[in-house]
């Protein structure tokens, strides 16, 4: 932890020593909340988001607050170790070749609907328990097993455990957004008919975990993580499946998955707490975890700490440094597309407006993870070798 700040009602633990005024703004207001436990925690790549920061962490008190959780819920990741050392050239081109023609990118979806049962269990409640839900199911059919955009990416990457690793970062994709906005929207409006004492400015309008709206919220919100759970998944398959077609033999570790937009109720200095991580990840102790970097950068596989501190968590990822319009403003298309060639990276920036997703956009990667080394251990360090973006 770097500092502690004490001005507001509760306690802001921080574990990085800039933070843009957008995002302290933010961790104020959660620290003002009347429903807030103990402290919020802000971890190393915590930049400005809708209502709470990404890279936030806070308890409540009997409430849900759906944009301390945000619009991709269960958004997360998965890595996979291969018995490979070593991947040629010309071999992760055909691997990518075959990951494109069965992992829809960006906006696309697939043209079939994809196998029921391999949706998340309504645990034997009826769909209409999950009215967003039911609503979209069958679109979600067609959008599991699929990438998405943004900041989402599949990569293959060499480890310094010297494996050949598969990597993928992706969400709950259509269904958790509209989840989100529904529910969000709900608690606008019933905060207002309370007479809730929370500014509608701050975004933070929250649903009492025991009425039936927070109920509903909570279930759809659980549905929603174990779709992002079934999509990375069903893409990792693919991917592996890929990788098998070009070379047969390769074998697989068991699939690391860890999510990093969610609430749960948790115990922490002996409480029974909603803990919302937004752009954060679990780190219990002894639990395996992954920080990813730019597709310039190293990731990292991690084990948790378990600090009470952070509420066993750390980062998601390195963190954004600079908005997306601001990179694509700010950043030279030649010189981040010279960085990723000079290390051999086979990347996916093709145009100016990719530069969102250029390394320059994202803080350093090493100083995030130095700046939490109370909270995990580093176990492999993972260099790009090839990116996909949507």
């Amino acid at each position: 932890m770097k500092r502690i700040i004490t001005s507001e009602k509760k306690p802001i633990k921080l574990w990085l020593d800039d933070i843009e005024a957008g995002a302290m703004e933010q961790a104020r207001n959660l620290a003002n909340l009347p429903f807030i436990f103990k402290h919020v925690a802000v971890m190393p790549d915590a930049h400005q988001g809708y209502g709470m920061p990404i890279g936030g962490v806070m308890a409540t008190e009997q409430v849900v607050i759906p944009n301390a959780v945000g619009v991709d819920i269960g958004c997360g990741m998965c890595a996979v170790q291969t018995s490979l050392t070593s991947l040629a050239g010309d071999k992760i081109k055909a691997v990518l070749s075959g990951i494109r023609k069965t992992v829809p990118l960006g906006f696309q979806h697939h043209k079939k609907k994809q196998d029921q049962n391999l949706m998340p269990s309504t645990e034997g409640r009826p769909l209409t328990d999950f009215p967003i839900i039911g609503e979209e199911y069958h679109n979600a059919l067609s959008q599991l097993g699929t990438l998405g955009g943004g900041n989402h990416f599949i990569e293959i990457q060499q480890g310094n455990d010297g494996h050949i690793w598969l990597m993928i970062h992706s969400g709950s994709r259509n269904l958790g957004f509209k989840v989100a906005n529904h529910y969000n929207r709900l608690a606008m409006e019933l905060n207002r008919k309370w007479g809730a004492n929370i500014p509608e400015k701050w975004q933070l309008a929250f649903l009492p975990i025991d009425s039936p709206v927070g109920r509903k919220y909570l279930r759809e919100m659980n549905f929603c993580v174990e779709f992002a759970y079934a999509n990375r998944k069903l893409m990792m398959d693919r991917v592996k499946q890929a990788l098998s077609a070009v070379v047969p033999l390769v074998t697989f570790a068991p699939m690391i998955n860890i999510a990093h937009n969610y609430a749960a109720m948790e115990s922490h200095f002996h409480e029974n707490v909603i803990v919302h991580r937004k752009g954060a990840t679990s780190a219990r102790e002894g639990e395996i975890g992954i920080i990813p970097g730019s597709q310039g950068s190293p990731s990292y596989i991690v084990r948790g700490k378990g600090n009470i501190e952070s509420f066993q968590s750390c980062s998601h990822g390195a963190g954004r440094k600079l908005g997306r319009k601001q990179a694509q403003r700010q950043l030279n298309l030649e010189e981040e597309r010279k960085k990723l060639e000079d290390q051999g990276i086979i990347h996916s920036l093709r145009h100016v407006r990719d530069l969102d997703e250029a390394a320059g956009a994202y803080k350093n990667i090493d100083e995030v993870v130095e700046n939490q080394l109370d909270l995990v251990e580093v176990i492999v360090e993972l260099r790009p070798l090839a990116v996909i973006k949507g």
